[in-house]
């Protein structure tokens, strides 16, 4: 029997029962996926996959600390099982001690779903979804405009077991769309995105209405050069600064001195305050729409995950609280180092700022300033001050007199995320949003436009 045909909380208890070492925990999982594909206002290609993935991580001590080693495998038959556990073990002791070394989570009540099926999606995902994007593509047509874009739709469902007695188990629904309309001539560009559960909120009209009045506000073109612009930045280029603020909030590194957190002459900046606006940043794996593992979940062990962690439930932390630092991604590991409290990452962000106002509600309040679409091609500059640098893509738009009167050029930017927190002086209401840099990597995030009065436009871009 294959292990695809072998239950996953099956495969997981026999994998435990052959570890021959001190400690092991075993993830197995199991992910199904379904996806649209459409290029000028028709449908290309749709497809279903699915597959499992199995970890087994060993824990073998010794005198002068505990190793780990980690070995992950796809489509592992009955047969390959044993040697895959064998080679974890080999590998832990080959490793040499763990630095994040810590005793494997225990005591945790098993999952009174853990011997069930794994939830599985399937094309039915998109039953109300792709007729309402048929007749979008209708309407793009009879506007002179053509749809482009993706429609993905995966469930992982994750059964963690471990030697100590863990039994836990999560179903991951992830949704992602990503619309493009063109003007024929293709020199005018607009985009949307939508991150989704389910598909059932996600409304193709709608969208499309949003990307047709932006291709309208292209019809005029004006050049400007590089420099500091007032700038809205809508929720999507917001969200994908601030994914990139969470990775790089370590705990260790920070206490090390390597990172924009770290405080001159030592220690962190936990307790200062970044930004007069009301900002609470924060992660909860229960948020309603964003909902994600509620334990940790570590394939492997790296700067801020530990694969001795798994398990460790997890709740709503406050990276910022009222515009104050509060907490650093922390480890067991990394806590005991810093004397910071114990924080895992969480697979989703949210940032409130108590604003009210929608993006159309900022742009009337604007005299003169950039309107961006989103932001790609993100890197980094500068660890110490978290300088990011990247592109404007799909619409840079100029607002006067609270209207948007032209596109204009792209540009390219250099700016910390922390610097913009600091410096902004207006927040709109916190929304769902689709990363657009981060789409693959980091889908569950909210956040509000944010109105930065001296943006950095650092030198300008060609492109749509």
């Amino acid at each position: 029997m294959s292990a695809r045909q072998t239950a996953p909380h099956e495969i997981v208890e026999r994998a435990l029962e052959l570890s021959r070492a001190d400690g092991c925990v075993v993830i197995a999982d199991e992910e199904s996926s379904a996806n649209l594909r459409w290029a000028r206002n028709a449908l290309t290609t749709n497809g279903v996959t699915r597959g499992r993935t199995l970890t087994v991580i060993a824990t073998v001590d010794g005198a002068q600390g505990t190793a780990s080693g980690v070995v992950s495998r796809s489509a592992v038959t009955a047969g390959e099982l044993e040697p895959l556990v064998r080679a974890a073990e080999a590998a832990a002791r080959d490793a040499g001690p763990a630095e994040d070394a810590q005793p494997l989570v225990s005591e945790l009540a098993a999952a009174c779903d853990f011997t069930d099926a794994p939830a599985e999606t399937s094309s039915e995902v998109f039953a109300s979804f792709a007729p309402a994007l048929g007749e979008s593509f209708a309407t793009a047509r009879a506007g002179g405009r053509e749809l482009y874009g993706f429609a993905y739709h995966s469930v992982v469902s994750s059964y963690l077991g471990s030697s100590t007695g863990l039994r836990l188990r999560h179903d991951q629904p992830t949704g992602t769309l990503e619309l493009n309309a063109k003007s024929p001539d293709g020199t005018r560009s607009a985009w949307a995105g939508a991150a989704t559960r389910d598909f059932t909120d996600v409304d193709p009209a709608a969208l499309d209405a949003g990307l047709a009045r932006r291709l309208e506000w292209a019809g005029r073109r004006v050049e400007l050069p590089a420099g500091r612009y007032e700038t809205l930045l809508p929720p999507t280029a917001a969200a994908d600064l601030l994914v990139y603020q969470m990775w790089s909030s370590g705990a260790r590194d920070a206490a090390e001195g390597r990172t924009v957190f770290s405080k001159p002459g030592g220690g962190t900046r936990v307790g200062e305050k970044l930004t007069e606006l009301p900002v609470t940043l924060y992660s909860d794996p229960r948020e309603p729409g964003l909902e994600t593992a509620p334990f940790v979940l570590a394939h492997a062990s790296g700067d801020d995950v530990s694969v001795f962690d798994n398990g460790l439930p997890l709740e709503r932390t406050e990276w910022v609280r009222d515009g104050v630092l509060d907490r650093l991604v922390a480890t067991r590991h990394a806590a005991a180092l810093t004397g910071l409290p114990v924080a895992p990452a969480v697979d989703n962000l949210v940032l409130d700022a108590g604003g009210t106002k929608s993006l159309d509600e900022l742009v009337a309040g604007t005299e003169r300033g950039l309107l961006l679409t989103c932001l790609w091609y993100i890197r980094e500059v500068d660890p110490a001050t978290l300088l990011l640098t990247g592109l404007t893509r799909d619409g840079v738009y100029l607002v006067e007199n609270g209207e948007v009167t032209a596109v204009v050029n792209n540009f390219r930017f250099n700016e910390s995320p922390v610097d913009i927190l600091g410096r902004a002086t207006e927040a709109g209401r916190t929304e769902r949003t689709l990363p657009r840099e981060w789409a693959d990597y980091f889908p569950r995030a909210a956040a509000p436009a944010l109105r930065v009065p001296d943006f950095n436009m650092s030198s300008v871009s060609q492109g749509v």
